[in-house]
């Protein structure tokens, strides 16, 4: 029987890179892809089907649903309380309904955040695995992450539903890990560097290409967790109809996190960027991605050196503007 896909969020950066690296793979040949889209749209292929509409609408996801044997959901909603509802509550729910009864289904793939279980928000004597309790930081977007696991987590409980969640940290793509140390307005997601220092010093930093060394509360360098987005799809193509993924949580994170003086020496060594250290409020976090290894047989490529090397080197060609669908 054809393996037909359901993605949403499918515009994104994950959707995309998702898309590109499953057409392309002769292991999935029998696979057709149909992506829910609702403002933005993909290139065409003929193996990509294409439905319009919100995901919030029932009789939309509905349709979009019909003949599908799995579903990759993706599509999520930030720090946007007027939306998170439709989105991450409602859509999940139509989702999960359509699969309890649809004879097609076969498995439910969710990605997951790290802001489910606090990011760096609160200190960590240990690294963090899949059995940490929930602890969102405030706002909207964390709680949603964690309303969507417990959801799922229900599904399994209630319908013995075939899911699993890949629960990844920030997703890095092309020049992002750069443009996430930049004192500039370009900065992606925070902390907001300039915001620290004060526009004056900001405008200096940036003229000198200085590089900020997070500092947790006590001084210490801050250990932030990373994903680059090719890793977090091979995790993806891993997880589908894999055995081993049925009804589990996984950590899908660089196998350490990135030590922000470490950075700074790198760059430093390499590129002879300053470095200045910056005391905020943020602790060190060590996500643990040993289930993931163990269980899928999965394995992170970028470690510190190539994720630097990647986003440094990237060069964007003039159809290819920086666009910041999300702040980070």
């Amino acid at each position: 029987m054809t393996r037909r896909i359901l993605v949403t969020g499918a515009t994104g950066k994950v959707g995309r890179v998702f898309i590109e690296r499953l057409l392309a793979d002769p292991a999935f040949d029998d696979v057709v892809l149909r992506a829910l889209c609702h403002s933005r749209m993909l290139d065409s292929h003929d193996r990509l089907e294409v439905v319009r509409g919100s995901i919030g609408e029932r009789d939309v996801v509905d349709r979009a649903m019909q003949d599908v044997t799995h579903v990759l959901h993706l599509a999520t909603t930030k720090e946007s309380p007027d939306t998170f509802i439709d989105v991450s509550i409602k859509g999940m729910f139509w989702l999960l309904e359509n699969c309890r009864e649809n004879p097609t289904f076969r498995q439910f793939i969710l990605l997951g955040g790290d802001n489910a279980v606090g990011h760096f928000v609160y200190p960590r004597e240990l690294p963090v695995t899949e059995e940490q309790a929930h602890m969102p930081y405030s706002g909207v977007y964390a709680l949603t992450k964690v309303l969507e696991e417990v959801m799922l987590e229900q599904y399994y409980i209630q319908y013995d539903l075939n899911g699993c969640c890949l629960r990844a940290p920030w997703i890095m793509e092309k020049d992002d890990f750069k443009y996430q140390l930049s004192f500039g307005e370009d900065v992606f997601g925070g902390p907001r560097w300039r915001d620290l220092v004060g526009p004056e010093q900001a405008d200096r930093y940036v003229r000198r290409g200085t590089v900020p060394v997070m500092l947790d509360p006590d001084g210490n360098p801050v250990k932030r967790n990373f994903v680059h987005v090719d890793d977090l799809v091979s995790a993806i193509l891993i997880a589908i109809d894999h055995p081993e993924a049925r009804q589990h949580t996984f950590n899908i994170c660089m196998d350490e996190p990135v030590d922000y003086r470490e950075l700074g020496d790198y760059l430093s060594a390499t590129r002879g960027l300053p470095t200045v250290d910056l005391r905020t409020v943020y602790h060190s976090t060590w996500l643990d991605n040993t289930k993931a290894k163990f269980r899928l047989g999965w394995r992170p490529e970028y470690d510190l050196a190539k994720m630097v090397e990647a986003a440094w080197n990237y060069k964007r060609d003039e159809d290819d503007p920086r666009i910041i669908w999300y702040p980070g």
